[in-house]
């Protein structure tokens, strides 16, 4: 399956952002991909509260997830939409940060809300608190493609391998792992994290991601890591996009994924343990 990772630098203008995205899809159908990923929050990186409650929409009116279900349905392809920043029904007001596998039909296959919350204090100037904002989901997510049988998971989802050995042994052969990930979290623990998921389970690691100084029209500016990569199921790096947008492809070969599980057969070694004492 030929797949194309989307990086992008959204801005936090929902409408900017789905223009570009059409575009970069369609870029990416003209050169033969049949599986399009774009990363976490691409409708809106924004670090205003304010801004995302004016932009931002519940799931039914969300313009973007609308308008990428068409695209992916007219150019006949799969499309991993890495997650979209989505109002909710909270009494807490807070958003949902989900990812969405579309069928080249332009039907939802299957959703996820991202579980693990990025609150972390990465040095004095760098602090997030995402659980301020976005409610945490409480459900793994298992969908089947046809082509592969997919885990959804987001960002900072990727510290958490019982997520990804869970997916794994329930039939996932590909992990999805867009992100917005920080610069500096980024450079130490990106490359390395993402390796080990594959190694760890012998799935593919797809993980488009956000990039550069993020345009802003409101409040702060926010920089992400970029480096979307792929890294094959025994722990390669099959393609590092660096930190400029643009589209990076890469073959996909199912076989592989029984080939690395036959050599170490990790996924069926589990025993049972004691948990230490407190």
């Amino acid at each position: 399956m030929k797949t194309a990772l989307l990086q992008l630098t959204s801005s936090d203008d929902p409408k900017e952002n789905l223009g570009i995205v059409r575009k970069m899809m369609q870029q990416a159908a003209d050169q033969g991909a049949g599986f399009v990923l774009t990363p976490e929050v691409t409708n809106c990186v924004s670090s205003s509260r304010d801004q995302q409650r004016a932009v931002l929409a519940m799931q039914e009116d969300d313009a973007t997830l609308a308008g990428l279900r068409d695209e992916a349905a007219r150019l006949g392809l799969w499309l991993l939409i890495g997650s979209l920043a989505l109002k909710t029904s909270d009494a807490d007001g807070r958003f949902a940060n989900r990812s969405f596998l579309v069928a080249p039909d332009g039907e939802i296959q299957a959703w996820y809300d991202k579980i693990h919350m990025f609150d972390v204090q990465v040095s004095e100037a760098e602090t997030y608190k995402e659980s301020a904002g976005f409610r945490p989901g409480e459900r793994a997510v298992l969908a089947d493609a046809g082509f592969a049988r997919i885990g959804l998971t987001v960002c900072y989802d990727i510290r958490f391998p019982h997520l990804h050995r869970t997916l794994a042994q329930a039939g996932a052969q590909i992990l999805t792992v867009p992100a917005a990930f920080s610069p500096v979290t980024g450079a130490a623990h990106w490359e390395p994290l993402l390796r080990a998921r594959a190694i760890e389970t012998g799935c593919y690691v797809l993980a488009p991601a956000q990039t550069g100084l993020h345009p802003s029209s409101t409040g702060g500016t926010r920089r992400t890591y970029g480096h979307s990569m792929v890294i094959s199921p025994w722990g390669d790096v099959m393609a590092d996009a660096g930190t400029s947008p643009g589209i990076t492809f890469v073959d996909l070969d199912m076989d592989a994924v029984a080939q690395a599980r036959a050599r170490v057969p990790a996924l069926t070694h589990d025993r049972k343990f004691t948990a230490p004492d407190v």
